[in-house]
């Protein structure tokens, strides 16, 4: 018997689940455009939720389920967390809502790469069955630009002929990839990275706020990649990453070495190690960009990043050759991996690179 939870696609890991959240925060303008239909009697069948990755588009679609199947009819969407469907959902008990994700397979318990027919036709089966129950029921695809086309299909007949007294909630990191079709049968409500201020608020409930200004400034108003920068350690692996270009254009190469070897790492259950790096490295070229146009960016997202930032890129000249490096970087990782190259190798490769670019 395998005793280990199963993994759940639409978590960040090492965060608590989008279900569990207390409030929405930070995205006032979609909150509203909501409640405004709901308190005009237009609350539409089905809805988009997109934005960038993080941004709180689950929160969203979780606290909308809570606020129309509990009736709380607050002004604000909130709902208390001891209501017994508040409860219910949390559980995944509440029988008149319907989660749609990436399955696991069977065999393997690893997750599916994408959302499969099945799934749908078990949400077509959810609305049937709990017909005759009456009352408000919902339903969300998280996430729905991972559905396949078959599941795309059976869910656009679905929306065809809506279900009455029903809500579906699709969350979407790329609203593009959905059939044209899909999208012009919702209406979207459109998320924003959150501000500065509003990440400190959430990372504050989440008990993050000593490194808050910090996950804030590398994570771009993501939420999500905020927790996964503090379940990976990645405020430590910047500081080494920025410690790299103390010296520019001198490199430690026994310290770019170690750095690569860290990229090499078995991919877990917090995330992917190369990944990590690349991202990191992705940052800290496009801060140094940044920082040859504007003055070194505040807050500092690693000690010392602003004097080093300010020596390597001290003018418009440099940042041009930062941003040269970044999209060089990104292109030669997403071909890298494509083609499975050692992860080392290539991320050293990367490093050696950038250390022989010409100096500023």
């Amino acid at each position: 018997m395998n005793d280990e939870p199963l993994p759940e696609p639409d978590r960040v890991p090492g965060a608590p689940h989008p279900r569990d959240a207390a409030r929405i925060i930070g995205q006032d303008a979609a909150v509203a455009d909501f409640l405004a239909a709901a308190q005009a009697h237009r609350l539409h069948h089905a809805w988009l939720i997109s934005g960038p990755r993080g941004t709180g588009k689950a929160t969203l679609a979780w606290t909308v389920a809570k606020w129309l199947l509990s009736g709380a009819a607050t002004p604000d969407l909130t709902t208390p967390q001891d209501d017994p469907t508040v409860r219910r959902i949390r559980a995944l008990s509440e029988p008149r809502l319907h989660l749609v994700r990436r399955p696991v397979d069977d065999k393997t318990l690893r997750l599916r790469a994408e959302i499969t027919v099945d799934e749908i036709r078990r949400l077509q089966g959810f609305f049937h069955m709990s017909a005759v129950e009456g009352g408000r029921r919902a339903a969300i695809i998280d996430a729905a630009d991972e559905m396949n086309q078959a599941a795309a299909n059976a869910l656009l007949k679905l929306l065809e002929e809506p279900p009455q007294h029903a809500t579906l909630l699709l969350v979407a990191h790329q609203p593009a990839r959905l059939l044209p079709t899909i999208r012009s049968r919702c209406r979207e409500l459109r998320l924003h990275p959150l501000s500065p201020e509003d990440m400190g608020r959430v990372l504050h409930d989440l008990g993050l706020d000593h490194d808050a200004a910090r996950l804030a400034a590398l994570s771009g108003g993501s939420i999500g990649e905020a927790l996964r920068l503090a379940g990976q350690d990645g405020l430590a692996l910047y500081q080494r990453i920025t410690g790299l270009f103390a010296e520019y254009p001198r490199m430690d190469r026994r310290a770019a070495a170690a750095l690569a070897d860290l990229a090499a790492g078995r991919a877990g259950a917090e995330g992917d190690p190369f990944d990590l790096v690349v991202t990191l490295l992705d940052r800290f070229l496009t801060r140094a960009a940044r920082t040859g146009l504007l003055g070194a960016p505040l807050p500092e997202a690693a000690e010392g990043e602003a004097e080093v930032l300010g020596r390597v890129a001290p003018d418009p000249a440099a940042a041009r050759l930062w941003a040269a490096a970044q999209a060089e970087l990104s292109a030669r990782a997403r071909a890298g991996r494509a083609v499975n190259l050692d992860p080392s190798a290539l991320v050293l490769d990367m490093l050696v690179g950038l250390a022989n670019q010409p100096a500023v």
